[in-house]
């Protein structure tokens, strides 16, 4: 297994419509694991959410700490984890909404999307420790 890689070595990993699984700290400090849709945009993720009353959200404006997981299911395995300080913020939340709407489910999914959402949030996730692995070198 090779380790200690960067984004732009697992190919095209990012851009293929996985489940991420994002991981936020509740009140009593156990961990929420919650599937989300993202994108990798500018050296970081960006997930959606309807509104700052969703859970992952809520937890997140109490403590930004963060982790998200992107990882293949098919041989050679390869996967990413980024873990730092999440932001909360409703820029850009539909320009997000749309892109992954459209990533996900097609074009027209991701205007529909766009048409039927009020404004929400985007958590953005930078790097402050990344880990990332691929099963290459073992094909």
């Amino acid at each position: 297994m090779r380790t200690n890689l960067q984004p732009t070595d697992l190919g095209d990993l990012l851009d293929q419509p996985l489940i991420a699984v994002l991981a936020t700290r509740r009140r009593d400090d156990t961990v929420m694991l919650s599937p989300v849709w993202f994108e990798w945009r500018d050296g970081g993720f960006n997930v959606w959410a309807e509104s700052e009353a969703n859970g992952k959200v809520r937890h997140l404006l109490r403590d930004p700490r963060a982790s998200i997981v992107v990882a293949n299911q098919e041989w050679p395995y390869k996967g990413i984890e980024v873990r730092g300080t999440a932001t909360v913020s409703g820029d850009g939340f539909f320009e997000v909404l749309e892109r992954t709407g459209t990533r996900y489910l097609g074009a027209e999914s991701g205007a529909r999307m766009v048409a039927s959402y009020a404004p929400g949030v985007v958590i953005r996730i930078e790097p402050g420790e990344l880990r990332a692995w691929d099963y290459a070198d073992e094909v």
